[in-house]
């Protein structure tokens, strides 16, 4: 039934993908309601996995394993993310969308994007009639996805946790994985969808090679668009006047866990090469001036 359709389930993938955002999209725009978004996104990775697994029918066993992980992952992020904007109130992202439909149908597209590219791996292992026997690569993308899947399950739910005491409102969060990594859930993330290209190796041949596009996307966004620089910015914004949080951000790697004793020691074009510590990522950090190394704790008055 699947090669009918056609025969890598990309036609398909992306019509489900679209129309699935689409409906979120409206609901969104008529309802004024955002709570849904991210849980649209990664539900989305949900759908594609089962329909491709089950369209195709052969249940080879790569197949199975790599659909379950993404369902795993998907469904962890996905009501992670509705329970915590639940909680939390509204989206911030979407202040200045809610008025604006085409920012906001830009948004939507754009997440439409991600969904379907990110999910080529699994999406043409499923499509694939290809089963060689288990090899290394397989073993070795599972426990890159494991570990990244505990990165970023264990990141998000210390920064819950952080900022669900009273005492740590306005405060940057500095406790766990995050004394190590101020992006530790990205980094978790962009590790175990590495881990799914590499385990989906051994069914590759010729052009599918290029499903490397989806982790190579993942990790370009992250790094460069929606990710890091924006959630830099902010912190900049909030906290750059503190001297604190500017030891933390100058000891703290942005990406890959990294002790500070040994992260702060570094070279600036060794943070940079090695460690994706971009000028882009200070940005909005306030120059240096006579006044801007005040106590960790201290407000910083409001323009």
């Amino acid at each position: 039934m699947g090669t009918v359709i056609d025969s890598h389930f990309l036609a398909l993938t992306a019509i489900v993908t679209v129309g699935y955002q689409f409906l979120f999209f409206v609901i969104t725009a008529l309802l004024k309601f955002d709570k849904v978004t991210d849980f649209a996104g990664s539900t989305n990775f949900v759908i594609l996995a089962i329909l491709t697994l089950v369209l195709k029918g052969t249940w080879h066993f790569r197949q199975v394993v790599l659909t379950i992980l993404v369902v795993v992952w998907g469904l962890r992020l996905g009501l992670f993310l509705l329970m915590r904007i639940l909680q939390w109130g509204e989206d911030r992202r979407f202040d200045e969308m809610r008025s604006n439909l085409g920012k906001l149908a830009v948004f939507w597209i754009f997440q439409a994007v991600w969904v379907w590219t990110v999910s080529l791996p699994v999406t043409v292992v499923n499509a694939s009639d290809r089963d060689p026997s288990l090899r290394p690569e397989d073993i070795i993308g599972w426990v890159m996805w494991s570990v990244g899947f505990i990165i970023e399950a264990t990141a998000d739910q210390q920064k819950l946790w952080f900022k669900g005491f009273p005492e740590n409102r306005g405060k940057w969060c500095n406790v766990g994985l995050w004394k190590y990594s101020r992006h530790p859930n990205y980094f978790g993330e962009i590790l175990l969808w590495w881990g799914i290209f590499v385990a989906s190796a051994a069914v590759l041949d010729g052009a599918e090679w290029l499903v490397i596009i989806g982790p190579i996307f993942l990790t370009l966004l992250l790094l460069f668009v929606s990710g890091i620089p924006l959630l830099e910015e902010s912190a900049d914004k909030k906290h750059g006047n503190l001297g604190g949080y500017r030891h933390y951000k100058k000891t703290t790697s942005p990406l890959i866990p990294l002790p500070q004793v040994v992260y702060g020691n570094l070279p600036i074009w060794l943070k940079a090469a090695f460690f994706f510590e971009f000028p882009l990522y200070n940005k909005a950090l306030p120059q240096d001036g006579p006044n801007w190394y005040r106590a960790s704790g201290e407000k910083v008055a409001e323009d």
